[in-house]
């Protein structure tokens, strides 16, 4: 049976959102990173109600947690891409994967600031 990609608006866009929900439930549950850094969001959300932040910190924090988790993903696609193509270590592909991880580790970074920039003032 061939695969016949659904061309129309709602059905189309329906399939993909099934897709894309399925993507980040195997993200959620199967990458240890993607567990800590989504285990952080909700403890910085909570910690958004608790603390009574403003609307334009939420909008911040809210982006900030999105842009960890999302390049947190497209990292653990990278990697599993690079250990598919090429199982055993390769100097290359290690160096693919660590400017993977570099890209993490920016967005990790400007996450902690916002969250600095946040949480600081309250408690000082």
């Amino acid at each position: 049976m061939e695969f016949q990609k659904d061309n129309t608006f709602i059905t189309g866009r329906m399939k993909s959102m099934t897709y894309a929900f399925q993507g980040a439930k195997k993200l959620i549950t199967t990458e240890h990173s993607i567990m800590v850094q989504f285990s952080l969001g909700i403890v910085m959300t909570i910690a958004g109600f608790y603390f009574g932040i403003s609307k334009t910190e939420w909008l911040f924090q809210t982006l900030a947690i999105g842009l960890v988790l999302s390049v947190e993903g497209l990292n653990t696609a990278i990697e599993k891409i690079a250990d598919f193509i090429h199982p055993n270590y390769h100097e290359k592909i290690g160096f693919i994967k660590d400017i993977a991880a570099g890209a993490v580790f920016f967005a990790a970074m400007t996450a902690i600031v916002i969250g600095l920039i946040i949480y600081v003032p309250i408690f000082f």
